[in-house]
């Protein structure tokens, strides 16, 4: 499939996705997000691909926000649905059914901050830098910036990075847990590959039920929730993964699983 805005390899299990705009900064705009919506429910569907790295081209961004150009010429009905479709992309990646790793060097800006929010995992280099500037353009987050910052570090603090607009560095995001890591940006996309092959040596299935248990209790009561992950315990005791996984660790030998 050709993109003319993002790029997509699939090698090794492994779906790399990379928003490819650098002369801007790979600033989002409907044409890039719809671009991602399209890569996103290809690897989605593809038994092969087991984990996916998110990355921006080039040195400086990540993703530095959203094309302010096409931003200013929305009214109250346009960029409603804009958000939506947005939105929409956002949670496709976040549900994916799949870990997704966000490898983030320069500026995760705005609804680029976004993006890394949705992804499962996020990995910034030393000199990445995270925000959510909208207020400083009289707007607010459109792409799920004011739900996920607080159920990632804690209202207050989110409360602080929203209403000040600032930016922080990624020493910062990983203190507060925004990131997950901090490494040298030259080791940015081999770390997210062993993170994800120590990923795909699991059991397909149970990856997936883990994935959901944590997407969708978080959303629920205490009690809600650990219903939620009994059933998907009992899901995952009838597959043949769960049948090979035991026999191989009784057996003292690798596990051979095949996401049945």
């Amino acid at each position: 499939m050709t993109f003319s805005n993002i790029l997509m390899e699939k090698k090794n299990a492994l779906a790399y996705v990379t928003v490819n705009r650098p002369k801007v900064l790979n600033a989002l705009n409907m044409a890039t997000m719809e671009e991602l919506r399209t890569a996103f429910h290809e690897i989605k569907q593809d038994p092969t691909v087991r984990v996916a790295i998110l990355a921006g081209a080039g040195d400086k961004a990540f993703i530095a926000g959203a094309d302010i150009g096409e931003l200013a010429g929305h009214d109250a009905v346009s960029a409603k649905q804009y958000t939506h479709r947005g939105q929409s992309v956002l949670n496709l990646i976040e549900n994916l059914g799949k870990p997704v790793l966000a490898c983030i060097n320069g500026f995760a800006l705005g609804g680029g901050c976004e993006i890394a929010m949705a992804c499962t995992l996020r990995l910034a280099s030393e000199t990445a830098k995270l925000g959510q500037p909208e207020v400083k353009l009289g707007i607010i987050p459109g792409y799920g910036g004011t739900q996920r910052l607080p159920r990632l570090v804690g209202k207050g603090v989110a409360l602080q990075l929203l209403l000040t607009g600032e930016m922080i560095s990624a020493q910062e995001a990983h203190r507060i847990g925004l990131v997950n890591e901090v490494v040298p940006a030259a080791q940015l996309i081999s770390r997210a590959e062993a993170i994800a092959q120590s990923i795909i040596r699991n059991a397909p299935l149970a990856v997936e039920y883990t994935l959901e248990g944590v997407q969708k209790g978080m959303e629920m009561p205490l009690d809600a929730g650990l219903h939620l992950e009994a059933t998907l315990f009992a899901v995952s005791c009838a597959t043949e993964d769960k049948q090979e996984g035991t026999t191989a660790f009784l057996e003292k030998r690798p596990a051979q699983f095949k996401g049945k």
